[in-house]
């Protein structure tokens, strides 16, 4: 996967995490929890923007690690709305999907990154 594909799927991803938190209901718990995931879940792509124009191999790598957190902490946000019976599985079932595969994905970038420093 390319770079520029990468920064295309972690903005898709975005994308349908903001249309997921609009879809919420309206109760506190659903929008304390839909804003943590609206947070964690846009911030992925972003991140990752960012840490392809790091000014060095160190920056790159730390900004990597952030996308890694990130990601990682939207499938928390999102296993929280299942388990809290605000939303059925199977709505979110390919995001949850998605966020591990970019966890994946990330996290093996990030190790071979710093292994080739």
């Amino acid at each position: 996967m390319t770079p520029d594909e990468l920064k295309k799927r972690t903005k898709q991803f975005g994308l349908r995490i903001i249309r997921l938190v609009e879809a919420l209901p309206k109760t506190k718990t659903a929008i304390a929890i839909g804003n943590q995931l609206l947070r964690c879940g846009t911030s992925v792509g972003a991140n990752y923007r960012a840490a392809c124009r790091g000014r060095s191999k160190a920056d790159f790598i730390a900004k990597l690690g952030i996308v890694e957190e990130e990601a990682d902490e939207s499938i928390y946000w999102l296993e929280m709305l299942v388990e809290a019976n605000i939303v059925k599985p199977n709505q979110v079932g390919a995001l949850l999907t998605e966020a591990n595969e970019l966890t994946a994905i990330v996290t093996a970038s990030r190790k071979t990154a710093k292994s080739d420093k």
